[in-house]
């Protein structure tokens, strides 16, 4: 076998659709294809507009509060 890093992006494809043959059978390979595309959308546009006037540090806290309550 090619060293992951040594594969082009066709022989990785390739060699991950084996993968998930050997593991899921057709019927998963043919699941995981229908439900694993690219979305639409802009993502960077979007996240701007959820994050517009949020500070890290106002992240960083509600983060933290999230950590302390588990």
């Amino acid at each position: 076998m090619i060293p992951l890093e040594e594969m082009t992006d066709e022989q990785f494809r390739l060699h991950t659709l084996e993968i998930l043959k050997r593991e899921l059978g057709d019927a998963g390979v043919a699941r995981f294809l229908r439900v694993n595309q690219a979305g639409s959308g802009d993502y960077t546009r979007d996240r701007r507009k959820w994050l517009k006037g949020i500070t890290v540090r106002q992240i960083a806290d509600e983060m933290a509060g999230k950590k302390q309550t588990r």
